[in-house]
This record gives C-alpha cells, structure tokens and sequence, in this order.
C-alpha cells in the first residue's frame, strides 16, 4: 500500500488523499487513523522469503525408522526426529532407480523420457542447457545459493585430470550454485586425492568395481567425507545471511563404499542382522526383461553370499544408514542453534532405493518396490501439523514445484512434477496422479497407493497388490479382474521419449570461453 500511494504521487496521478479535510477535523483524524493502521497491517503482514535447506542422501531405501521397512531395529533418529517436525511421504518414489538421472529429473523437474537423462554417463548441461535447475531458479530470484557433497551427479567431475581444475572454477555454472563449495570430487571416499584404504578390498571380496567394498576406517570422525559436507553446512548456518538462502547438502552414504567409524558397526551386532527373505521361485512369474533387470548382480550376490559375508555386508550397509543419520541430525541441530530456525523449509530426499537379495539382486536400477522406494520428508514452518503421515503416492519430480510455491517464487513452466502443498495442508487428501519411474531401457513402473504395475519395453507386464502382497512376490498381471486396473495404470506409460544425451566424452570443453563442442557433429554450446 505504501509503495503504490509513493510511486502513484511521483507521477502525479494522485494530491495527498487528506488535503480535503482539515487535519483537527474528527473525520479528517478517523481518516489518517485507518490509514495508519492499514500501512502497519500491511508491514506487519509482510515475511521474508523461507530459508530451505535441502538434504540428498546416496542410495537410502525405506531401511528408516519411520518408514519401516527393514524388519529389525535400524537406528535413524534423527530422520525420525525430522520426520516428527514435518511430514513424511511414505509412498514416495523416484524418477528413475539410478543416481545420475534420478537427480537430474530432481533438479530440473523433468522426466528422463522429458529431459533425455538415462543414465550415468549422460550429461544434460549441453544437451538442454537451456533448462533451469532448481538454484539457478532460487538464485535468479534473489537467492543466495550454496552446496556441499553430492547433489547433481558427478559427470562432469569425471573428466580427466588435465581438465578437472577447469570444471572446478567452473562448477557453479553447471549448477547454479553460487559460489565454489566443497563439491563431490574432494568429498568422494576414495580418489586421487584421497587414496584407496590399504589393504584393499577391506572386505577380502573383489566384486564388479572398486567401489563395492565395506569396512571400518580408522581416522577421525570430522576426516570423513560426510562429515565435512555436513561441516560446511553448519558453519554456513552459523554465519549471518543478508539474503534468503538455499543451502544444500549431499550426504554420500550409504552409497558404497560402506566406509565407517567402528563405533557404528557395534551398533549392529552380527547376530541381530536380519536377512531379506527371497522365495527360491520369486522370479519365475517375471517376464524376461524383469529377470534381466534382476539377475545383472546375481554373480556379485552369489559371491557375497558364497563368502559367508551377507549378514556383514548388510550390517555394514545399516551402520552406513546411521553415519548418515548423524550427519543430519548435526545439522538439524546446527538450524535449531541458528536464528533461521523458524524460517527455513527442509527437505530430505534419496536419489533411489537398493536391493539386498530381494529379487536375487545386489544393487540398484529395477523398477521394484526395493530399488525405487524412498525417504522423503518435507518440513515447512507454519504450513500442517507436525508428525504429518502421507500414504499418497508422490515422485521426487515434485520437489522442484513444491519449493517454487512454499517459497513464493514465479513459476516454472514445463514441470513434470506437482506441487505437494495440499498434501502439507492435508496428508490425506488424494492425488489424481500416480508416482512413474522410468529405466533406461524405457521400461516404466507406476505406482499408485495399492498398486505397482510394471510395463516393459516389449511389452511384457507386471502387477503387484501391495495390499496383499508387500514383498511382490505374486505377479498378476495375468489376473483378468485386474484388467481395469493395468488399463488405468497403463495410460501413465509414455508414447514418446526423449532423444538421450550425450556422455561427456562426446564433447571438447573450452574452459576460457565456458562452451562445449561436439566431436561429431560440432555443434557449440555455450554455458549461462
């Protein structure tokens, strides 16, 4: 009201409104009154922009406390004090079961048969650099903007070592963040710039890469990567901010390796370590493309459990979970200590799920419950009720529209995803929309609150009643009653996918002019 009655009066559009009566006039008075009271109204009406703090952890399935899923104790409490503050989406899912274009569908809000992101090798920057990531979005909106740890992928830290120092001066505008953080390739267990631990493998077992390994390291605590992602957080929350911030952090665990402090493991003594149970004929009601998808580990699994390391490498994958935990739960306590803590928005994400020998696999990439079911938790000052359960299903695609709204920022048009504040406000009500999570291969699930239905490429079908059925262990996409219910699931399944990006390796890099050209076809392509 202030600023329209001062701009409009430049202008000469508008005399002072009060000239008309005399100041000791009682109307005249009533008048000024109102006026005063509708400008403190106004003001005090008037809230800076909220705060987000955005935590990505590696390769976490539903293996938390508040979600359940493993069967025995895990020990998440400060996920599960999070959850209590917020609202926790059970039945959230990714975009894709892996990490590079799961966390590209995250930060531009796209599909991969959108955005043309299938895989870890791909790299969207030049292949659609016209798109928005969601902090070149906050920052171009008055944002100050900052990251530690993993949170794109690490394509482009991949380059070879002669043009790594370039990227790195560069990363930011790959990004969006503003300013060079602590960023994945320093953090990362193992590099060139932090060696291998000796001896290697500390697991005795060699399986499809050198990051498949598992054991306790014996250095500080704050030495490890995690922590030090973490570290940059709270000294950041520490610090004053003139500005609204959107401060991110990536936790690498419990991706592998499954490098922790010993005081971890004890937590998870060997005999209390429960195993996935996996029916000996759980895969022979799978088509062909689904046992592909399935048995691609089947050797690594075989040799864990060969080894007699299964109950190990499962109970160094939960201490893993609690490292991670402890993590958040620093800077959780961070935010509480600051004087952000009654203005900031967190949400806590994983980038995909992880088998155990569900399936007979060892790994990541399918399109079950195990390998797309994740953590996810959205935490909003003033906006529902805390301890907040939502059964809905949701993808992680709405991260990206559910920030533009809580924050009040214009909108981004081409979104795949949808805002989830109604679910905030209400965690009961419903979504007309299903969570859809795509392969590489352009095979595709769709999961809605009962049911996983699985199409794949050749069109071969699964379908699993999660009502009846939690552990999908009785395909029945066969089951003609259930027609009407693939037939609705099914129209979720895209006719057309985008062309995929290419690798880095496709393209020369100009560091000083910040441009890409491609091999083959030399097209250039300049950075923002």
């Amino acid at each position: 009201m202030n600023n329209h009655f001062s701009h409009t009066h430049q202008q000469g559009m508008f005399r002072n409104p009060l000239s008309a009566f005399r100041p000791d006039g009682l109307f005249g008075l009533r008048i000024v009154l109102v006026l005063l009271s509708i400008s403190w109204t106004a003001r005090a009406t008037e809230s800076p922009r909220p705060n987000v703090l955005f935590i990505a952890i590696d390769d976490l399935r539903d293996w938390v406390g508040f979600m359940g899923g493993y069967k025995a104790r895990v020990f998440t409490p400060n996920l599960d004090r999070l959850a209590a503050r917020g609202t926790a989406f059970l039945n959230a899912h990714t975009a894709s079961p892996v990490c590079c274009p799961s966390r590209a569908a995250v930060m531009t809000g796209l599909m991969p048969s959108s955005s043309g992101v299938y895989n870890n090798r791909h790299w969207w920057r030049p292949h659609r650099p016209e798109l928005v990531t969601i902090p070149m979005h906050f920052k171009r909106h008055g944002y100050t903007t900052v990251g530690a740890g993993k949170i794109f992928h690490h394509t482009v830290g991949n380059n070879p070592p002669d043009q790594w120092d370039d990227f790195k001066r560069l990363i930011f505008n790959d990004d969006g963040f503003s300013r060079l953080t602590q960023r994945y390739r320093e953090l990362y267990p193992f590099t060139r710039q932090q060696p291998k631990p000796d001896p290697f493998p500390l697991s005795g077992i060699v399986l499809y890469s050198p990051e498949v390994d598992w054991g306790a390291l014996t250095k500080p605590e704050i030495e490890f990567d995690d922590a030090q992602s973490a570290q940059y957080g709270i000294d950041f929350l520490a610090q004053k901010h003139a500005k609204p911030f959107f401060l991110a952090c990536g936790i690498f665990r419990p991706h592998l390796p499954w490098y922790i402090p010993q005081k971890y493991l004890d937590m998870y003594p060997l005999e209390s370590i429960r195993l996935p149970t996996v029916p000996e004929d759980d895969l022979d009601d799978i088509p062909k493309a689904g046992k592909i998808l399935a048995l691609r580990k089947a050797v690594d699994l075989k040799k864990v459990r060969d080894a007699g390391q299964w109950k190990t490498a499962v109970r160094h994958y939960l201490a893993s979970i609690t490292f991670a935990d402890t993590q958040v739960g620093r800077l959780l306590d961070a935010l509480d200590r600051s004087p952000y803590k009654w203005n900031t928005i967190i949400v806590l994400w994983s980038d995909h799920g992880w088998h155990l020998g569900e399936k007979n696999h060892w790994h990541k990439r399918t399109l079950w419950e195990a390998g797309t079911r994740v953590p996810f938790i959205v935490s909003a000052p003033g906006i529902g009720q805390p301890n907040q359960r939502c059964q809905q299903p949701v993808s992680l695609l709405d991260i990206y529209p559910t920030l533009v709204e809580l924050c009040r920022l214009p909108p981004v048009k081409g979104l795949d995803g949808v805002s989830l504040t109604p679910q905030l406000h209400n965690p009961t009500k419903s979504r007309s929309r299903p969570a859809v999570i795509q392969s590489e291969e352009q095979h595709v699930a769709i999961r809605n609150e009962r049911y996983r239905y699985i199409r794949y490429r050749d069109g071969s079908e699964e379908l699993y009643d999660h009502q009846s059925d939690p552990n999908e262990w009785r395909n029945r996409a066969g089951d003609d009653s259930l027609n009407p219910v693939k037939s609705e699931l099914a129209r979720w399944v895209p006719t057309q996918w985008a062309k995929p990006a290419d690798s880095k390796q496709a393209y020369e890099f100009d560091p000083l002019k910040y441009r890409w050209k491609h091999k083959r076809t030399g097209t250039i392509v300049t950075g923002k």
